[in-house]
């Protein structure tokens, strides 16, 4: 079988693996990409965009609920079947041919089917109908397979048919009920999508809401759920489950049971790699890749693995940044140029260690990067935490009635610096990207008091931060 031959062979057409290919491209390499799926990946199918165009109606109904004047005008629920018209528009009713058009005029080659490396540069794909074409790589192979939903292994649970974020976003008839294991981005954002719906839901987690970011924020989250009709779990765990011709049934560590029409798995991720020939290169099938600030995977130095599979920072946007600095870089060893590989550098992805942001659209809206105060204090800094309640300000008071809402920020003392920052209300996520500049760029506290904030916005919280803080 004769093999094509280009300089850089990408394995997954997510919006990680479009970027790798993308940049690489346009740094004169020669590119395919090898796709199994859908053009566009779980980002644009499956997860944030289905996701995020499922919670908005929701969340616009209770923004006009908060404030007078536009609460009289709302006379309904969400209309579930308008909202999920809108979801098939924005997954093009899961048809990737825009997504296919664009990669075409980027210049970047298409093989479908499933890639798998078969030797050193060499990937074989098997396509649907079980024709192989052998791709070899001159330079690199980019893994960007991404990570599928983790089932926990508690009896009876695969039996029972469980959802996965999945089935979640890709709902047609809304459950009378639904039972959510776990209490992680995933599993808080469809609590608040699917008590939003109308359904029944029961959030089983056991170490409570949204560990990775303040606890303040789990909290809220928690109360707003359980004001909203939910039934919120904590400190138990399922111990086993099953189905009968009602639903299924859930057994907990505490003796109760929980029924509900489906059960949504939302314990985690696990990397896609089990079925990728990973061991053709000395690698162990299903592990997350190894990979060094270039994204290279150690031990094998053409070889690649970005977003998800290396388990730094499982975002999409993250997964998109280092996607531009592993095209960059797998370019500029491919033709010999200067790698700028220090901190912060073009070739690197030195943010995936302590300025990752994320926004989790539940209600309340939770928006972080940086450091918590925990996470910090673990780093060894010395630090100074200052809370502010969010409805202090004029900005809270005309954007919502009753605005309930609570910021926190996380400054280095010995360097002066912002180093983390939390925010917990409605909208908050929009004011999110003014702390990843801040604790990115290191800016002064003291340059930060010639930042004014707008009158009247939420955004001055930053003045009071600043106050607390002290003025040089």
């Amino acid at each position: 079988m004769t093999a094509r031959e280009y300089d850089l062979i990408v394995i997954g057409a997510g919006p990680v693996g479009e970027n790798v290919a993308d940049r690489a491209r346009q740094g004169g390499l020669s590119v395919v990409v090898v796709e199994s799926e859908l053009v566009g990946g779980e980002c644009s199918f499956w997860a944030c965009i289905p996701s995020k165009a499922l919670l908005r109606p929701g969340a616009a109904l209770r923004a006009a609920r908060a404030v007078g004047g536009a609460a009289q005008a709302v006379t309904g629920t969400v209309d579930v079947a308008a909202t999920l018209r809108r979801r098939d528009v924005l997954v093009h009713d899961w048809d990737d041919s825009s997504q296919v058009e664009w990669l075409h005029g980027a210049g970047i080659d298409l093989v479908r089917g499933h890639g798998r490396l078969s030797g050193e540069r060499e990937v074989t794909v098997a396509a649907a109908d079980g024709a192989e074409t052998v791709l070899r790589a001159r330079h690199a192979v980019a893994v960007c397979t991404g990570s599928a939903a983790l089932v926990p292994d508690i009896p009876g649970l695969r039996e029972a048919q469980p959802w996965t974020s999945r089935d979640a976003t890709g709902v047609r008839d809304v459950p009378a009920s639904l039972a959510i294991l776990g209490g992680g981005v995933v599993g808080s954002e469809m609590a608040t999508l699917y008590t939003s719906l109308g359904a029944e839901v029961t959030v089983i987690a056991r170490s409570g809401l949204l560990r990775g970011v303040e606890p303040f924020a789990g909290e809220a989250v928690a109360k707003a759920l359980t004001d909203a009709g939910a039934d919120v779990r904590t400190g138990v765990e399922v111990e086993r489950a099953g189905r009968d011709a009602d639903g299924v049934v859930l057994t907990l560590s505490d003796g109760s049971e929980v029924r509900a029409a489906e059960v949504l798995v939302a314990t985690g991720r696990r990397p896609r790699t089990e079925d990728l020939g990973l061991g053709a290169v000395g690698l162990a099938p299903g592990d997350w890749l190894d990979v060094d600030d270039t994204l290279r995977v150690r031990g094998v130095e053409w070889l690649y693995g970005v977003g998800d599979v290396n388990h730094r920072a499982l975002l999409t946007h993250q997964g998109k940044y280092q996607a531009r600095a592993a095209g960059d870089v797998i370019a500029a060893r491919a033709t010999q140029r200067e790698v700028d590989d220090g901190p912060w550098g073009a070739h690197v992805a030195t943010a995936d260690h302590s300025a990752v942001p994320q926004v989790v659209f539940t209600d309340p809206e939770v928006a972080a990067v940086g450091h918590t105060a925990e996470s910090a204090r673990s780093a060894g800094l010395r630090i100074r935490v200052i809370d502010y309640d969010l409805s202090w300000l004029a900005g809270a008071s005309e954007h919502a009635d009753d605005y309930r809402g609570r910021a926190r920020v996380i400054v280095d003392e010995d360097r002066r610096v912002v180093v983390g920052a939390t925010f917990v209300g409605q909208d908050v996520g929009e004011m999110l990207h003014a702390a990843t500049i801040a604790v990115v760029g290191e800016v002064p506290i003291d340059r930060l008091w010639h930042a004014v904030p707008s009158y009247p916005t939420i955004s001055e919280v930053w003045l009071r931060w600043l106050e607390e803080c002290g003025r040089p």
